[in-house]
């Protein structure tokens, strides 16, 4: 499985971006998709978690009420992270990750850079 991730980018605080994490390979039963992030100097951290079948989903305190994790309506293996009101603290490289099972897969970061 492998994971690609895109849209990050710059932005001004208060603005938005919109990421996106699409698998390819061999077909597994997905459990959650999630994303985290690391910012410089810094340790990663969890941003938000979408569980597959249901839907529910789980955020960290510090992006609570601004990023919302969601599923793409079209395509099945695809997760969008829709971050809102981003502040200069949101500045990080994001990762896509995928838990199928016992497995966990991760894909290369993508920057996002909130300027003051």
């Amino acid at each position: 499985v492998q994971l690609q991730a895109s849209g990050g980018g710059l932005v001004q605080a208060g603005g938005s971006l919109r990421l996106s994490c699409a698998a390819s390979g061999r077909a597994v039963s997905i459990t959650s998709m999630e994303w985290f992030r690391q910012a410089p100097g810094k340790e990663r951290e969890f941003v938000a978690r979408l569980y597959w079948s249901g839907s529910s989903r789980d955020y960290s305190e510090s992006v609570r009420g601004r990023f919302t994790i969601s599923k793409d309506n079209a395509a099945n293996n695809r997760v969008h992270l829709q971050m809102n009101n981003l502040t200069p603290e949101d500045t990080a490289t994001y990762y896509c990750v995928r838990r199928s099972g016992r497995h966990t897969y991760w894909g290369q970061g993508t920057l996002v850079t909130v300027s003051s």
